[in-house]
């Protein structure tokens, strides 16, 4: 059993920098290295590759980027987890090993099955699904199903001898977790040591996030060009070490990794994962060397025998059209001229007897449209116009993106512009979500030619988790007469992410006194307030959570994205920018108090 280990991560999502991988490799020491590729929206793009591509539905990123290092893989023994695998990890599999027979190594390979549930997808049809959120019923057709796997899987394919292990969805986390298991021999019931190193995973899933990329405080990280992607280092009590290659660039503190672990957590009491259910609001961190922090007490209980699934199914279509507007009265002009196309494709619409749009969404980016009423830039001499669409029939937003030129020559002057050219229409891809028993998973591991079955731990039945009660620090008694109002900004960091058609936004004190002045004033009305302009009118609310460990608070704004990320048509629809937003908001404090 080793003392401690080391796991790199080298991909945030499919996309992410192929850098990374190299520069965790080769400049530092690694026991494990790690790729995170998959969200909803990035599944349903790849099951419609394998729809016209059998051998397709993968991240070929991961085996173009891990060809050139395998063979320092092999010679130092770093073994590989990655759930690159999307809607076809054999394929992938398959992928790789011809790479490796290209690089002259021997390696094993080894695929997780079990989390495509669309074979099943009748049989649960029948059942009545409904989704968790919504209520309403499994669509008639799912381009894709998919549960999020715990760490059992990785954990069996690793007792097998596998050097890299692909699986298809699984919880991001897992990729940490199932490497910890397997070196320290935790005990599936050992929920304390298993929040741990779910929470290690969670800090470093996200790759450059927590090593000073998204950070609130970006003026003081250095070398962008170079970031350095994160490395978790776990001994077999549990504590966590985050650091980064040692040449790279980018900036580890406490507030740095502090904003990883509020992002898109909803309840830090309550966070739901497949193995534990974790409670973060305990976890503290400290700086323990340059650009190295110390992360420790995240407690666990026993997780539920469900499965979330997500499906993505489509739902008529959408289209996006941009173009700048300049001049004296920018605004004003794009104003006009926006309301213009949307009314003169309405009437042509009705002409053809089609119907009405499901949705318009226009935003005037220059103006400080996603500010909402906070917006303090309608001088604007130059704004891009920015409409969304969406409609059940693909015609009418063909006619919608053929209409938009005529503006530049029959409407207000200074129109130019359309990005990209002709816009293009796109299926509208939205998320269902829902629970099954993860009994109806049936999970394998494939390895050399073998098929190994692998059994789930037995829980110990446990009773429904209650919703954590959001509690808040003590108010300020004293010095509450002559305080100045500053923005959060001087007093906090603060980071947003989305969790379907829910915003997350995470607020971390820079000084464990400022949190009672900040949770006094950000109340959950005084957020909703504030965020109002993205609220959903009828099912928009706030629910804040207090961390004491990490003298934090945590805000989730419920129905606030117009649909989530796969079905949005706004500028921002996963929420990155919420948190600038609520940087900008009044703090009363005293003076004394300020640095």
């Amino acid at each position: 059993m080793k003392n401690s280990v080391r796991i790199g991560c080298a991909s945030a999502f499919w996309g992410d920098t192929s850098s990374a991988a190299a520069q965790l490799v080769n400049g530092a020491e690694l026991d494990y290295l790690v790729f995170d590729y998959l969200a909803e929206v990035t599944l349903s793009i790849m099951a419609g590759a394998r729809m016209k591509k059998p051998d397709a539905g993968y991240a070929t990123d991961f085996v173009e980027v891990l060809e050139p290092l395998l063979p320092r893989l092999a010679a130092r023994g770093i073994k590989v987890i990655s759930n690159a695998g999307g809607v076809n990890p054999q394929a992938c599999a398959a992928a790789l090993q011809a790479a490796c027979q290209r690089a002259g190594v021997n390696l094993k390979v080894a695929v997780l099955l079990g989390d495509d549930l669309r074979p099943q997808l009748p049989a649960l049809k029948e059942r009545g699904l409904q989704d968790m959120f919504s209520g309403e019923p499994l669509p008639a057709l799912c381009l894709s199903a998919n549960a999020y796997l715990g760490a059992p899987g990785i954990v069996a394919a690793l007792r097998q001898g596998a050097d890299i292990v692909i699986t298809g969805r699984i919880v991001d986390s897992a990729l940490v977790s199932a490497p910890l298991i397997h070196e320290f021999g935790w005990a599936w019931d050992d929920y304390d040591h298993l929040a741990q190193a779910a929470l290690a995973g969670h800090l470093v899933e996200c790759g450059a996030q927590c090593t000073g990329g998204n950070f609130t405080d970006w003026r003081q990280v250095p070398d962008y060009e170079h970031i350095g992607f994160p490395i978790a280092e776990i001994d077999e009590t549990g504590r966590i070490l985050i650091s980064k290659p040692d040449a790279s660039g980018g900036l580890i503190s406490p507030l740095s990794v502090g904003e990883q672990l509020l992002y898109e957590i909803g309840d830090p009491g309550n966070y739901l994962l497949p193995d534990v259910i974790c409670d973060f609001s305990q976890v503290r961190l400290s700086q323990h060397a340059a650009n190295v922090v110390a992360i420790t007490g995240a407690t666990g209980r026993a997780p539920s025998n469900q499965y979330k699934v997500s499906a993505t199914w489509p739902d008529g279509f959408k289209c996006t059209a941009s173009c700048l507007m300049a001049g004296v009265d920018a605004v004003a002009k794009a104003e006009r001229v926006s309301q213009a196309i949307v009314t003169r494709t309405r009437g042509m619409f009705a002409q053809r007897g089609w119907e009405d749009y499901r949705r318009v969404d226009v935003e005037l980016l220059g103006s400080e449209a996603t500010y909402g009423p906070h917006a303090r830039r309608a001088d604007s001499r130059e704004v891009v116009i920015k409409i969304g669409v969406s409609h059940t029939d693909k015609q009418a937003l063909v006619l919608f993106s053929r209409e938009i030129a005529q503006a530049a020559t029959g409407m207000a002057p200074g129109l130019t512009g359309i990005v990209g050219g002709r816009p293009t229409v796109y299926p509208m891809i939205r998320l269902f979500s829902f629970l099954i028993d993860k009994a109806d998973c049936r999970l394998s591991v494939q390895l050399d030619g073998q098929t190994y079955p692998v059994t789930l731990p037995e829980l110990i039945a446990a009773p429904p988790t209650p919703e954590s009660v959001p509690i808040a620090p003590e108010p300020p008694t004293t010095g509450t007469s002559g305080c100045i109002q500053v923005p959060l900004l001087h007093l906090a960091v603060a980071r947003s992410g989305d969790k379907g058609n829910h915003s997350n936004i995470g607020v971390m004190a820079r000084r464990a006194d400022y949190l009672p002045w900040i949770a006094a004033a950000l109340s959950e009305q005084r957020v909703a307030e504030w965020m109002a302009h993205v609220l959903d009118p009828q099912r928009g609310r706030v629910t804040r959570w207090y961390l004491p460990g990490s003298h934090s608070l945590n805000f989730l704004l419920e129905n606030s994205l117009g649909g989530g990320g796969v079905a949005s048509l706004r500028i921002d629809p996963q929420g990155k920018a919420f948190a600038q937003q609520l940087l900008e908001i009044p703090i009363s404090i005293p003076p004394t108090l300020l640095d």
